[in-house]
């Protein structure tokens, strides 16, 4: 059979590919040569993107640059991903690129891999089913910042002999750690002085809305120094060139025309048009199907039956395919198989790529493919099943790929696990998530003999994997559901280990599950012969308990599970245990940083990289609590700097990580920070809406009024998210809240207050923290839009301000942190919802203090300052410069509202600015205070025309003074100048004149 033909050596070498000049992209390539800087005399680093529809013509232009790099002096080694579907090969094009250089230099190579070891992983030969690969979660854990460092090493020292061209080839089919090295090589390119060039292509057609690359290539764009070139199709004049070019014979021009039309400028069908020889018969109307995929199987009736033979199995196994893999499927003798692998590249179906063979084009192998009967496809995939059991080069995923389309669900399930470790051992969540979930579809088969695989361990493996994808809300339900499915008569062990799985996954994610029980029930589940188990069930138990406040029994069970997992030598499971123990909040904050800190050491040191993401992010958490910014972005750094150097950027507490420095670079003014920061593209869907609805709050400041309606329904937007992760609703309801107060729109503002109000009350308790701000937020509203309401309206607004800071009080009154602490940002938002009570009913009438409502924002001013909140100082300092205005204390208010405009410009932020200038006089008046106007109009200042619809309202002076935060002698003054203007003798016949005068605006 030919499974038994691998491994023997055969004396033929691999068939040359033709060459023949590039046509029509002369101007492409001098920009490209351009681009790559090659004509530079002292090259830098380059990044360039290169994209185009499929058949238009890329690898063509990158074997001419390949072509030109060489003559100027350059190395070039190109990688190839290749489409494995939802079997995803992690970094297989720097793989690729690994093998051609070890085959090139190996001393080099050799030289890098000494200083950095994790280089070998990615070598094609431990990356084949004969490697061994550990299953360990240490293994699992490998520091992918190591590997990509050590790949930016290698490079760096390539290009030390010699200057670097870097080509990666097909980037629409790339997988996300794939995706990920690049970027970070992009950025090492760009910043060094390493003579490094990259090219990346891709096809821009296939990158659909969701296509990942998509905002991949949007990230890309905007480093400072990528370079894209985009592809288009070749002109009329290029494709007779071309058809010229590859013609046996001269055409007619009737026939000309009839592949110019035909081709529509792609230069893969013009090849394919004239490669069919249809339009060589002297009639360009015979029997061509319109359809491509005909027009390309066409070429195959002029192979012979075994090159056909191989032809069809090399298409089975993709683009791509190693010699000795195809020829142990064909089935063929060596002289049959030499015959038809010549008689394939020769006729342009196949090309010769070093040992293997790819598809002249991708489209070619997927014609080929569907071509095949059910029956052809299923055979085809069976035999390659038996050569790479039998030991063809091939990886985990090519095999389980094969052992799914084969209906061999028993080889399938085990080497789709065996995939999923390899990609979790290299750093690929995404990718390693997908192979275990196919394992666990392929455990409902009911041919599949489970044997002695431990389900549950595949199942809490894919959860976790999904987890630090960064959907863990999808970890949730896929451990839940197995465990519902799991039999009754299933091992305890099972039981115990999926029921501790779930607790883990729901403790991510708002689930409203009891999770001191969930855990308490997956305790009690361990066999007692089961302590490896029961150290990891008790860690996590100790995690639920202490996020629950219970940290007198979080520390018993906390150090039951560090004892346990040290005498069984489980160092994940140890730092892991030590990091929930030392982040107990019933520690002063001295002790508690001093605990969190050995708890990081030995995190690192113990390759735990979970425990230290968690210790990591609860330090910057405590100092951020305390009102040290700055340091808590130093703590927040590192694990956004762990988590993405490992493979895991939304992997728990790394991704909270950069969330919560996003919302300390917005407090602390830092806004272009924050919007990178920020930046919601690539994320999964719930880290994605928890960036956004904090960049929202950005950006709902900064929107021009016609703009801010659009603001407030992409926060609105993000509501079906809401009971899914409660942070989203406390920035996006706020944004809402500012959006309708920005309208005037009331009802809507307190809607929305009253909305997510509904939804953390049933996640968490009525008296959650964040009410206390959002109760703030709903008031500034009421005070903001009530003065220009009606006076039954403004009455009927006393309720709504009597509960929103009842509200407010009530969390102040029952805040109950263990660690007694109230921060500095807690302070300050309960004084402002003092303050936001007092203008609240100065704002609907009723009698205030003028002197408490001064010291009241005041107060609040000083501790946002205090607590270094710069738009939200900036905010209460415009109410401040207009009490102080309504006092009479002018001098104070100009002061006030010049230094709050400073903030407003640099940040922005339109109606803070907007309110400054108001304040200062800016605002459309002339230096004399008087407003422009032009040919018989009534020359009003802009406080005029705000009095004077007032009093076409009917308000009474002292109602204006209210509502405008001025005097009442100053709005007796600006009455009378407005009777002047108008030449009215009262205010009834001033109101009479502004409407028939179109004054009011309305």
């Amino acid at each position: 059979m030919a499974a038994a033909t691998v491994g023997v050596v055969r004396d033929h070498e691999p068939v040359p590919s033709p060459r023949r000049p590039l046509v029509g992209r002369d101007a492409e390539l001098a920009e490209f040569a351009a681009a790559v800087g090659l004509d530079d005399p002292a090259p830098a680093g380059r990044v360039v993107l290169l994209s185009g529809d499929a058949g238009v013509g890329k690898t063509r232009l990158l074997f001419a640059l390949r072509d030109r790099a060489v003559e100027a002096g350059r190395r070039v080694v190109a990688g190839h991903c290749l489409d494995f579907g939802d079997a995803a090969l992690a970094y297989l094009p720097f793989s690729e690129v690994l093998g051609r250089l070890v085959a090139e230099s190996p001393a080099l190579v050799a030289e890098v891999a000494e200083s950095h070891p994790t280089l070998s992983r990615l070598q094609p030969g431990r990356r084949t089913l004969s490697a061994e690969v550990s299953a360990s979660p240490e293994a699992a854990g490998l520091d992918r910042g190591e590997l990509f460092a050590a790949v930016w090493a290698l490079l760096e020292r390539a290009a030390a002999e010699t200057p670097l061209l870097l080509v990666v080839e097909d980037c629409h089919w790339a997988d996300r750690s794939t995706r990920d090295l690049l970027s970070f090589l992009f950025a090492r390119a760009l910043v060094g002085e390493a003579p490094i060039a990259i090219v990346a292509s891709y096809r821009s057609d296939d990158l659909h809305r969701r296509h990942p690359l998509r905002s991949q290539v949007a990230s890309w764009v905007r480093l400072h120094g990528v370079q894209r070139l985009h592809l288009d199709r070749l002109g009329d004049d290029a494709v007779r060139a071309l058809v010229g070019q590859l013609a046996a014979r001269p055409i007619a021009e009737s026939e000309l025309a009839g592949i110019v039309a035909r081709a529509e400028g792609n230069a893969f069908f013009v090849e394919e048009l004239v490669g069919t020889g249809a339009a060589m018969a002297g009639d360009s109307d015979r029997a061509l199907p319109d359809d491509l995929a005909d027009v390309l199987l066409v070429r195959l009736d002029r192979l012979d039956d075994d090159a056909r033979r191989v032809v069809r199995a090399a298409a089975a196994a993709g683009r791509r395919v190693d010699d000795d893999t195809l020829w142990a499927v064909c089935g063929l003798t060596t002289e049959q198989f030499e015959s038809g692998i010549r008689a394939a590249v020769e006729h342009h179906v196949l090309v010769p790529d070093g040992g293997r063979y790819t598809f002249r084009h991708a489209l070619l192998g997927e014609a080929v493919y569907d071509d095949l009967l059910p029956g052809e496809r299923t055979a085809l995939h069976r035999t390659y099943v038996e050569a790479l059991r039998s030991g063809a080069p091939g990886t985990a995923a090519e095999l389980a790929r094969h052992a799914r389309l084969a209906h061999d669900p028993d080889t399938a399930l085990r080497a789709s696990v065996r995939a999923g470790e390899e990609a979790l051992a290299v750093g690929g969540p995404e990718e390693a998530a997908q192979h275990l979930l196919t394992a666990l579809d392929l455990l409902t088969d009911p041919r599949v003999e489970v044997g002695d695989l431990d389900v549950s361990k595949v199942v809490v493996r894919a959860g976790e994997a999904l987890a630090a994808a960064g959907h863990a809300v999808r970890a949730a339900e896929v451990i839940g559901e197995q465990l519902r499915r799991l039999p009754a008569d299933a091992p305890a062990s099972w039981r115990a280990r999926l029921t501790m799985g779930w607790a883990e996954a729901l403790f991510l994610i708002e689930s409203g599950v009891d999770l001191v029980a969930l855990t308490a029930e997956a305790v009690a589940l361990v066999p007692d012969d089961a302590p490896r188990l029961r150290a990891k069930v008790l860690a996590g138990r100790a995690r639920v308990l202490a996020a629950y406040g219970r940290f007198e029994e979080a520390q018993a069970v906390g150090l039951e599970a560090l004892a346990l997992a040290e005498r069984l030598d489980l160092a994940d499971l140890a730092s892991e245990a030590a990091t929930t123990v030392s982040g107990l909040r019933n520690a002063p904050p001295e002790v508690l940083r001093a605990a969190l800190t050995q708890a990081i050491e030995r995190a690192e040191s113990d390759g735990a990289l979970h425990a230290e993401l968690r210790g990591r992010f609860h330090l910057g958490r405590n100092h951020e609590d305390h009102g040290e910014l700055d340091i808590a972005l130093q703590h927040f750094g590192a694990a956004i700097a762990r988590a993405r150097a490992a493979g895991v950027p939304w992997a728990p507490y790394g991704f909270e990580s950069r969330w919560q420095a996003g919302w300390i670079h917005m407090v602390r003014g830092e806004w272009s920070l924050a919007r990178e920061v920020l930046d919601p593209q690539g994320a999964p869907r719930i880290p994605a809406a928890m960036l956004a609805s904090v960049r929202l709050l950005l950006e709902v400041e900064q929107a021009a009024d016609d703009e801010v309606a659009a603001v407030g329904e992409r926060a609105r937007a993000l509501r079906p998210t809401w009971t899914e992760e409660g942070a989203i609703p406390i920035s996006s309801a706020a944004v809402e809240m500012h959006a309708a107060r920005r309208a005037g729109d009331l009802p809507a503002a307190l809607a929305a207050y009253d909305a997510v109000v509904e939804v953390l009350s049933a996640l968490w308790r009525p008296w959650f923290s964040a009410r206390l701000r959002l109760a703030a937020t709903a008031l500034r509203a009421v005070g903001e839009v009530a003065p220009g309401l009606s006076a039954a309206e403004r009455q009927a607004l006393l309720p709504d301000i009597d509960r929103l800071e009842a509200d407010g009080r009530m969390v102040v009154e029952r805040y109950d942190d263990p660690s007694g602490h109230w921060g500095p940002e807690g302070r300050a938002w309960a004084l402002r919802l003092q303050a936001e009570a007092l203008r609240a009913r100065w704002a609907v009438g009723v009698e205030v203090d003028p002197v408490a409502l001064c010291a009241a924002w005041n107060a609040a001013s000083a501790a946002f300052a205090e607590f270094g909140h710069v738009p939200e100082t900036a905010a209460c300092d415009v109410v401040r410069a207009r009490v102080a205005a309504a006092t009479g204390d002018l001098a104070e208010a100009r002061r006030l509202a010049a230094g709050a405009r400073a903030t407003a410009e640099r940040l922005g932020a339109v109606q803070l600015l907007a309110a400054c200038d108001e304040l200062l006089g800016a605002r459309g008046v002339s230096a004399s205070g008087s407003a422009a106007s032009g040919p018989g109009e009534v020359a009003l200042t802009h406080r005029e025309r705000e009095i004077l619809a007032l009093v076409a309202e009917g308000r009474s002076n002292g109602e204006i003074a209210k509502a405008l935060f001025i005097s009442t002698k100053t709005v007796s003054v600006h009455v009378s100048n407005i009777l002047g203007k108008l030449g009215a003798s009262g205010r009834t016949e001033a109101a009479a004149i502004a409407r028939r005068r179109g004054l009011l605006g309305e």
